[in-house]
């Protein structure tokens, strides 16, 4: 059971458990944002779409096309935006982990927007449409269920450069983490 003194789950990761089906959920792997008695936010970091940045913030800001997408946050509020991003001088606010901020207002996104058109080499960051959210004790209710599996998370995990591969390679580290015999034992005999 979820214990509930425990901390908040800002700043994890939630991996979807192979029997969680839900197609909004399949195969996912969630950064939360926000946790506490409200509810909780969070954003899908391993589901790009086909649409580009550029594009998407084509009637805002004029960008070069660098083929960087568009991000699936979640299922809820699916026409929001939000920009996870790694700029300190950028966002006044609580970082989701050090080094690590999210922003949703027209003022986060043009200062990114901006900071990335200058060659901003250390910026990295990526924008999403919609997000995921849980209504009060709701994903504790399925985190009891075991529908998740909780990892820190970290900015490798949330930038990767194939988001593709993060879901596999993290539930490959979960199983191996939980292993309780080894696979490959080198001298059988010994056990």
């Amino acid at each position: 059971m979820w214990d509930e003194s425990s901390q908040s789950l800002q700043g994890k990761l939630l991996i979807a458990a192979c029997h969680l089906r839900d197609p909004n959920f399949y195969k996912t792997v969630v950064l939360v944002v926000e946790h506490g008695e409200g509810g909780a936010m969070g954003l899908v970091v391993n589901r790009p779409t086909s649409i580009s940045v550029a594009r998407a913030l084509s009637e805002h800001f004029e960008l070069p096309d660098r083929g960087e997408l568009v991000y699936y946050g979640g299922p809820v509020e699916p026409n929001a935006l939000f920009v996870i991003h790694n700029a300190e001088d950028i966002d006044n606010g609580s970082p989701i982990i050090p080094g690590l901020y999210v922003g949703s207002s027209a003022e986060a996104f043009e200062n990114v927007v901006r900071s990335a058109a200058d060659d901003n080499d250390r910026l990295r960051f990526r924008i999403y449409s919609g997000c995921a959210g849980w209504a009060p004790r709701q994903l504790e209710a399925e985190l009891d269920q075991g529908d998740w599996f909780v990892l820190p998370a970290t900015a490798d995990i949330v930038f990767a450069d194939d988001p593709y591969a993060v879901y596999d390679a993290l539930l490959r580290d979960i199983r191996r983490a939980q292993r309780i015999i080894p696979t490959a034992v080198e001298d059988p005999e010994l056990n």
